[in-house]
C-alpha cells in the first residue's frame, strides 16, 4: 500500500500532464514496467491496463483474507499462510485472467517479473519481450517458451515468499523418459530470494544488454528509471535471536544488503533529484560517475521506518513502536497507516521536474 499511494501520486501527476485523459494509464507512459513479489503483482496489474485506484481497491479488498493464518501453519513446518485466495485472485478474468499468458495481447506494455528458480538456484528474470531468447520456441528445445507461461503463475512464484507461501510449482520443459513424455517442473520462490529484491537494477539490465535483445538507448533524456520501494527497514533496530525466526530475519537482512547495493549501482551510473546517503563512507556518489556522462536520469521513493528519518524527511512525527509494528509485512490492520504514510511522503517528495518533457508521450 506504501508503494501503491506514489504511485497515485506518479500517476495523477502524469495523467494532468495528458490533458488529463481519463483513459491515461501508466502503461502508456511506461515501456517497461518491473516487479519482485507483492511488486510482481502491482507491475502486472499495471501493465494490462489497470489503474492504480483499481489495484489499491484490490489490495484493500483481499489482503485481510490473503494474510489469514490458519490454526496449524506457524511457517515453520507448513507455510505461514494459504496462497489459494491470492490465487483465485489473480485469475480472476478483472485482474490477470486465468488463460491470459506472459505472451498475451492483453499486456499493453514491457512487462518484467523477478523470481527464483529454487531447485536449480538459478534468478529467472521473466518478461514479455518478443525479441528473448526464451520467449518463442526454439530449434530442437523441449523447453516451454516463456511465451505460453501462464501470467498468474509466473506472478504466484514471484509472490512465494518462503516461510509464509508454498513455492510454485511451474512446468517448464518436457523431456523423453524411456520413449515417454515427461513434464519438467521447477520449483519457484520469491524473486527477492536474489540479488532482484529491488528489481530496478536488473530491469536495467534487460533494457541494455544485449542479451536481452532490447538494447535500448542510454543519455539522461533517453532512458528514465523510476523505483518505488515497500519501505526500508530502520537498520539500527536489533533483531531478536529465536532459531527459525533468527533465519528469516538473517534472510531479510540480506536482501536489504542486495537493496541497498543495487541503489549503490543505480545512482553511480545516474543523474538523480533523489540520491541519498548510502552510508556516512560514500555518502550519495554525487562526485563518483561510472561513465563521462550519466548513463540515465533516475528517481527512487521510499521512507525508512526510523524516527529520525521520518522527522527528517517527511517533516512529521511517528512513535518508534509504530513505525516498528508498520515494518511487519504480514499485518493487515497496517494497510490504512501505510497508505497515508505513503501519500504524506509522495507529496513531499515526488516533484514534476522528476519526469523531464523530453519523456511525454
Amino acid at each position: 500500500m506504501l508503494t501503491l499511494s506514489y504511485l497515485k501520486h506518479i500517476e495523477d501527476l502524469l495523467r494532468a500532464r495528458h490533458n488529463n485523459d481519463a483513459n491515461f494509464r501508466l502503461c502508456h507512459y511506461f515501456d517497461l514496467i518491473a516487479g519482485t513479489s507483492t511488486g510482481a503483482i502491482i507491475a502486472s496489474a499495471l501493465a494490462v491496463g489497470h489503474t492504480v485506484a483499481f489495484v489499491q481497491g484490490k489490495y484493500r479488498e483481499l489482503v485481510g483474507r490473503v494474510f489469514k493464518r490458519g490454526l496449524l501453519r506457524w511457517g515453520v513446518i507448513r507455510a505461514k499462510l494459504d496462497a489459494q485466495t491470492l490465487e483465485r485472485a489473480l485469475q480472476s478474468e478483472e485482474v490477470l485472467g486465468s488463460q491470459t499468458t506472459l505472451g498475451s495481447p492483453k499486456l499493453q506494455t514491457g512487462l518484467m517479473v523477478m523470481t527464483k528458480r529454487i531447485d536449480t538456484s538459478s534468478p529467472w528474470p521473466l518478461t514479455n519481450n518478443p525479441r528473448g531468447t526464451y520467449f518463442g520456441p526454439r530449434p530442437n528445445s523441449t523447453a516451454i517458451p516463456n511465451a505460453d507461461f501462464p501470467l498468474w503463475r509466473v506472478v504466484r512464484a514471484s509472490t512465494a515468499a518462503p516461510h509464509y507461501f508454498k513455492p510454485e510449482h511451474l512446468k517448464v520443459a518436457t523431456q523423453d523418459v524411456n520413449g515417454k513424455a515427461q513434464t519438467v517442473v521447477g520449483d519457484f520462490v520469491d524473486g527477492g530470494v536474489s540479488t532482484a529484491n529491488n528489481p530496478a537494477l536488473q530491469a536495467l539490465h534487460v533494457a541494455l544488454f544485449d542479451g536481452f535483445k532490447l538494447r535500448w538507448q542510454t543519455g539522461t533524456n533517453k532512458l528514465l528509471l523510476i523505483s518505488v520501494g515497500t519501505g526500508r527497514r530502520n537498520p539500527k533496530r536489533k533483531i531478536p535471536w529465536f532459531a527459525a525466526g533468527h533465519a528469516v530475519k538473517a534472510l531479510v537482512s540480506m536482501m536489504d544488503d542486495c537493496s541497498a547495493l543495487v541503489e549503490t549501482q543505480l545512482q553511480w551510473m545516474s543523474v538523480s533529484d533523489t540520491a541519498r546517503e548510502i552510508d556516512r563512507e560514500i555518502g550519495t556518489l554525487a562526485n563518483d560517475h561510472i561513465a563521462l556522462q550519466p548513463l540515465f536520469t533516475y528517481q527512487r521513493y521510499d521512507v525508512e521506518f526510523s524516527t529520525g528519518w521520518i522527522q527528517e524527511n517527511l517533516h512529521t512525527t511517528y512513535t518508534e513502536k509504530v513505525l516498528q509494528n508498520l515494518e511487519k509485512m504480514d499485518d493487515p490492520r497496517n494497510l490504512e497507516a501505510l497508505e497515508q504514510l505513503g501519500t504524506h511522503a509522495a507529496q513531499r517528495q515526488i516533484k514534476g521536474s522528476h519526469f523531464p518533457t523530453a519523456f511525454n508521450l
